[in-house]
């Protein structure tokens, strides 16, 4: 049996990585420039120089390219918006200042962002488990948001905070789908839609 050593797999590690994300900015490349029904996997794979059998270690399907190319996009956006939020401001403006962040990731291609959001319900694939669990890990920091809120005093203790982050999620999410299926302009989602829905939400939070 061959013995791998240790730059052998430090390679192999980097070529899987180069891999990944040369499928995933070609992915992203032809989804904007040509929107994602058009596009095909085996486009994507002969945009970022792969083999079609390659790209599907990468990807379940043409859907779970979708949460390939949002992943890290969502990710980014979410920690830029935790980052920068302002720490002795009230709840609502806290989350609203998050939500913001999102919002305005997804305005960069909302034709894309659209089929991004509308196959996530039931998602199957490992780039879309991928997602499953940024979802799961944002909540959480939004429950985090709440414990801090508990310790000042303008939430009560009783409130679970890892539920109150999952109601929240919720309404965002609905405000998501209502701009993204053009039921309302982005400032409308947010400010009409989505702000008063966290308001009276966090009325219910108060001690």
């Amino acid at each position: 049996m061959t013995k791998v050593t240790k730059d052998e797999l430090g390679k192999r590690e980097r070529n899987k990585l180069d891999k990944r994300e040369r499928i995933r900015d070609a992915a992203w490349s032809l989804f904007t420039r040509q929107g994602f029904e058009a596009t095909t996997t085996k486009q994507v794979a002969q945009e970022a120089g792969v083999a079609k059998g390659t790209l599907f270690l990468y990807a379940k399907d043409k859907p779970d390219l979708l949460f390939l190319v949002f992943h890290d996009r969502l990710a980014t956006a979410v920690d830029e918006g935790f980052a920068s939020m302002p720490g002795r401001a009230p709840l609502i403006d806290q989350l609203m200042h998050l939500f913001r962040r999102i919002f305005e990731m997804y305005a960069e291609h909302p034709e894309v962002a659209s089929a991004f959001v509308s196959a996530l319900p039931g998602a199957e694939g490992p780039n879309a488990m991928a997602v499953h669990g940024l979802t799961l890990a944002f909540v959480t920091r939004v429950g985090g948001l709440i414990t801090e809120a508990q310790q000042r005093g303008d939430v009560s203790d009783e409130v679970p905070p890892q539920l109150a982050g999952a109601n929240i999620f919720a309404l965002y999410f609905g405000a998501l789908l209502g701009w993204l299926n053009g039921m309302a302009s982005l400032e409308v989602a947010l400010e009409n839609m989505l702000r008063p829905s966290l308001e009276l939400q966090i009325r219910g939070f108060r001690p």
